[in-house]
């Protein structure tokens, strides 16, 4: 035997590895309960006392029709309306015409953050998209928001 130390397994390396290892099953874990398509949590405090006809996110009402995301009203001429349960944002390029996109940005999936200047705003990275097609007027994102089919009923906005 020598007097030399041998190398063992737990050297330097191998700690900075098990520690970018946790770090790593950690963030995995926080982006699986945050990515979750469940339409669960919507952050707002649950109402016992509410049923599912006034849930502002559901698509069909008891009589079977769609439930309105909105009122026709909220939708300004030259701006629109994020329906965040709902994941829809709605707009009127002229009046008496209304356009549905998904409100999630598609440059990295971030959420819709307003609808001004004739412009769908995303705040993370600062992707705008037009009011009337949806496509991309400022990048990063080059892909256009996904279309949703809305209607008129009455005075609501309801997805078609």
């Amino acid at each position: 035997m020598s007097d030399e130390n041998p190398v063992t397994a737990l050297g330097p390396a191998t700690r900075r590895a098990l520690f970018v290892g946790a770090g790593a099953v950690g963030a995995t874990a926080f982006l699986a309960a945050c990515g979750s398509d469940d339409g669960g949590d919507t952050g707002a405090p649950a109402d016992p006392g509410a049923d599912a006809s006034e849930d502002p996110g559901a698509t069909e009402d008891p009589g079977g029709g769609a439930a309105p995301l909105g009122k026709v009203s909220e939708i300004p001429v030259g701006g629109g309306a994020i329906f965040a349960g709902a994941q829809v944002v709605v707009t009127q390029p002229t009046e008496g015409t209304f356009k549905g996109f998904r409100s999630i940005c598609t440059h990295q999936g971030c959420p819709i953050a307003s609808v001004d200047g004739g412009t769908i705003n995303c705040s993370c990275h600062g992707s705008k998209f037009s009011i009337e097609d949806g496509t991309a007027r400022n990048g990063p994102a080059t892909r256009p928001l996904t279309e949703q089919a809305v209607a008129v009923e009455g005075d609501n906005i309801v997805l078609a």
